[in-house]
């Protein structure tokens, strides 16, 4: 694993950089992401304060991935799950394509934090959902010991197309 990325939480007052890896995000992966590039763009500075105070929440954790020159190349959060008390989700996952890669060992970084904090909370298992369209996402996943759960729904910008489930055992 490369020792050169640090993994730092998403600060309260973090929101120009927040929006500047969310619109890379947004540019680099849509299909990974419920919102477009232009709407994410037209937001103002209190929706992205608001982003940054709602990552902070108490029961939520957000965290980049910051390389050597001090970028955010990578974003993992957390959050609780809606239909299911004991689990939690995985979101906001994306690692720069100049970042990507096993060897280089920034998504492992990333989901070994996020992992220890949801043990930790004494979550039961950690649910994510992949567009059936990103292969590489999942393979990563899967790799990780997530597996598929057989719940899909549909992706919010085309009812056409699904998000997988996925799910991991915690305890």
């Amino acid at each position: 694993m490369s020792v050169d990325y640090r993994i730092e939480r998403i600060g309260r007052t973090d929101w120009q950089r927040l929006r500047k890896v969310r619109l890379a995000q947004l540019l680099d992966t849509p299909l990974a992401f419920g919102e477009t590039h232009e709407d994410a763009s037209g937001l103002g500075e209190d929706r992205w304060r608001a982003r940054c105070d709602w990552v902070n929440e108490p029961d939520k954790l957000g965290l980049v991935a910051v390389d050597a020159t001090g970028e955010w190349v990578a974003t993992m959060l957390s959050v609780p799950n809606r239909a299911s008390p004991a689990a939690l989700e995985l979101i906001g996952v994306w690692v720069d394509p100049a970042h990507r890669g096993r060897a280089r060992g920034v998504a492992d970084a990333l989901l070994d934090a996020v992992l220890a904090w949801a043990r930790v909370r004494g979550a039961g298992r950690m649910l994510l959902g992949v567009h059936e369209a990103n292969p590489r996402a999942a393979a990563f996943y899967l790799r990780r010991g997530f597996a598929y759960t057989g719940e899909t729904t549909p992706y919010v910008l085309d009812a056409s197309a699904r998000i997988l489930e996925m799910a991991l055992p915690l305890d």
